[in-house]
């Protein structure tokens, strides 16, 4: 399979990108091939800088970048020529099998709308964010979709199920939508009508509304959410695991008794940093879009992009976007 990777995109490209590429071709080869676009001259300078080997990597030229600052719909369809334009253009036209990015979520998602296209039944795809905790749990949208329809919740809910199951590895995932309280009556109109289609839904396994409170411990695997209060429980998350981190380092750090007591802890503070490690999982997908699209955070490194595309072979594999399109063309029949 090929896996195109926007070389240009994120705070830390091309570095960080390209040594990415060259572990997961040394992890993945000779089932991924990497197709990095952007500016030649520059991935190859940069490559020769960092003495890495491109072997197994195709370079596709492309002489812009869309900005975090730039306007996303503006700079989808006026920068034509740069390495997220090109990239979506390939993966659409079946020159690639799936596309990666760290660059702008706003601008890929317009991308990912207008030039990949989504499934039947799906106006706009939802970004997916598997968010590390107890049990690690997928949150969507966790902000492409600021305000939703019930029925598009309950698809988020389908969507999200699919995902879990297909690359995630868990069996009959449990689906919950996000709400001020577990009672069915509880929040706005548009919540109390989308539990009642999810409850409905034969296809998923539903089990009500959950408190944000309760996510963290593991309440479901599946949290659903309109865009704006999904992106605000995302950030609200990475927020509180950096502060309790560096407490706990400060903690260890406070003296000789500090010092005796991580000697003792050692090797289970280093697995609770990695179960609360993001990059861990790489990106976040774009659920409802007609091919594998992942987007990685914008600070990626280069462990977050090797994760990321391995996140998209996974995708390829399963064969994702098809089971989930007819999984949502399942719904529509039984509704």
């Amino acid at each position: 399979m090929k896996i195109i990777l926007d070389a240009m995109g994120g705070d830390n490209a091309p570095a960080e990108i390209l040594k990415g590429a060259a572990a997961a071709v040394a992890s993945f080869w000779p089932q991924v091939e990497i197709i990095a676009v952007g500016d030649a001259e520059k991935i190859s300078a940069c490559a020769k800088e960092l003495n890495l080997g491109l072997d197994h990597i195709e370079i596709v030229n492309a002489t812009e970048v869309i900005e975090m600052c730039d306007e996303p719909a503006k700079a989808i369809r006026t920068k034509k020529d740069s390495s997220m334009v090109v990239g979506l253009k390939m993966l659409a036209e079946g020159k690639g099998d799936a596309f990666v990015s760290a660059g702008s979520t706003g601008a890929l998602h317009v991308g990912t709308s207008l030039i990949v296209r989504t499934v039947k039944g799906v106006k706009r795809p939802a970004l997916a964010t598997v968010i590390p905790a107890a049990k690690p749990f997928m949150l969507l949208d966790s902000g492409a979709n600021v305000e939703c329809r019930p029925a598009v919740l309950e698809a988020f809910g389908v969507m999200g199920s699919v995902y879990m199951e297909k690359v995630m590895g868990v069996e009959k995932p449990r689906v919950a939508l996000v709400n001020n309280g577990a009672e069915e009556s509880k929040g706005t109109p548009t919540y109390v009508e989308a539990h009642a289609l999810l409850k409905a839904n034969k296809s998923i396994n539903f089990v009500g509304n959950v408190e944000p409170r309760d996510i963290p411990a593991g309440a479901a695997d599946v949290v659903v959410a309109d865009g704006f209060t999904g992106n605000v429980i995302l950030k609200l998350t990475e927020g509180l695991a950096k502060y309790f981190g560096s407490k706990l380092k400060g903690l260890f750090k406070s003296g000789l008794g500090g010092n005796l007591a991580y000697l003792l802890v050692k090797g289970g503070v280093a697995d609770f940093k990695k179960s609360m490690d993001a990059d861990e999982y790489g990106g976040a997908p774009f659920l409802g879009a007609a091919k594998p699209v992942i987007k990685a955070h914008g600070s990626s490194n280069a462990r977050a992009i090797h994760q990321a595309i391995r996140q998209a072979k996974i995708c390829v594999e399963t064969d994702l976007c098809g089971v989930m399109a007819r999984n949502l063309d399942q719904q529509k029949e039984e509704a």
